[in-house]
């Protein structure tokens, strides 16, 4: 069932959580809606259930306007980050509950049920638990026995908010490919809300940024990391480095180095960010007289395959109000190594790639 969101806003009093927000979320489509605290994701997954109201817009599932549908005729499932189960009873009660509770006439006959709640079990890969209570599970179990639940009612469309914030890492990799693997199964229309943004990545078809109450970009999670629509966006995504410039006729001028932008040939002498990504940037053991920005290697951290490494500028730049900040480059542990560098060393670093943006355009 695909999913239109028309010109949504909603306020608490002085602080606007949603500006005009507008989105379509084709049928079967598992769509990630990223961003920091406070951006506005869990309100519109709360005003698309049909748990909270907008101040403005509509809701349409299917092409019909759901505003003033109740969140029980909605066919929607929900999972919280926190599990959200009854404790006093087992796992087969927990995912039979929405189907008991239905009206008489729909309710599926008590065979129907147990036949109903053994195949979710099975799907989730947890029917060997069926008799346990939610406190003898682990927290991804838990967190399994919950979509299950929501997916007991066959919803036509799925809402997660923040289903593995609360788990440890290595659980909340193993989930993620789970829940993958489970849409590619299942096609149930799905919206997830994540602040995590390799959570997004890894898992979406589409990831929306959102921030401050708008959508700032939407687009497949190679076009998003590809292709950052502003600073917000590239800044999200992943660690970056940002260094502050200025363009003119073409190219782009920070300390140490220039880039050429082609896109910004008209300018002159104007304001310019250039973001660069930690595995864009080359370094090296300084020579007298190489371009880049020298730095002296403040800390080396080599873990399995990649060596991190923590590099101090070593002269600010009174145009520059980000220099003297600590500048990240990632090399692969091996060439660290070949280069023999020490901590302590001065070193230039050189970028491969930067994304620029000028202010104003």
């Amino acid at each position: 069932m695909s999913i239109e969101i028309r010109n949504i806003s909603k306020q608490f009093g002085d602080f606007h959580a949603l500006r005009d927000v507008s989105l379509h979320v084709d049928s079967g489509e598992l769509v990630a809606l990223l961003g920091p605290s406070g951006c506005g994701k869990t309100t519109l997954l709360r005003i698309i259930a049909g748990l909270e109201t907008a101040d403005g817009g509509s809701i349409l599932f299917a092409g019909e306007d759901t505003t003033e549908v109740h969140v029980r005729e909605r066919q929607v499932g929900f999972v919280f980050q926190h599990y959200a189960l009854f404790r006093h009873m087992t796992v087969f009660e927990n995912v039979a509950f929405g189907l008991r509770v239905k009206p008489r006439g729909l309710r599926p006959s008590e065979a129907q049920i147990k036949a109903k709640v053994h195949d979710l079990l099975k799907l989730v890969q947890l029917d060997w638990l069926a008799d346990r209570y939610p406190a003898q599970l682990s927290g991804g179990q838990r967190q399994r026995i919950a979509l299950a639940r929501a997916l007991a009612v066959e919803p036509k469309v799925l809402l997660l908010d923040e289903p593995f914030g609360a788990l440890d890492a290595k659980v909340r990799k193993e989930l993620r490919r789970w829940l993958r693997r489970l849409h590619d199964e299942l096609h149930v229309t799905s919206i997830f809300v994540t602040h995590d943004q390799e959570e997004a990545l890894e898992v979406a078809d589409r990831v929306v940024l959102m921030n401050g109450g708008r959508i700032e970009q939407v687009g497949s999670p190679q076009d998003v990391w590809d292709h950052p629509a502003s600073p917000f966006v590239y800044g999200f995504l992943g660690d970056v480095n940002l260094f502050h410039g200025r363009a003119h006729e073409g190219e782009v001028h920070v300390e140490g180095f220039r880039i050429d932008s082609p896109e910004h040939r008209d300018l002159r002498n104007g304001k310019a960010l250039a973001y660069v990504r930690p595995h864009d940037l080359d370094v090296a053991r300084y020579q007298q007289g190489a371009s880049g920005i020298v730095a002296t290697l403040a800390r080396a951290i080599v873990v399995g395959p990649i060596a991190r490494l923590e590099l101090e500028p070593v002269e600010s730049n009174p145009d520059n109000p980000g220099s003297g900040a600590i500048i990240e480059a990632q090399l692969p542990a091996q060439q660290f190594r070949d280069l023999g560098l020490r901590e302590g060393e001065t070193v230039v670093a050189t970028p491969r790639r930067a994304r620029v943006f000028v202010e104003g355009h």
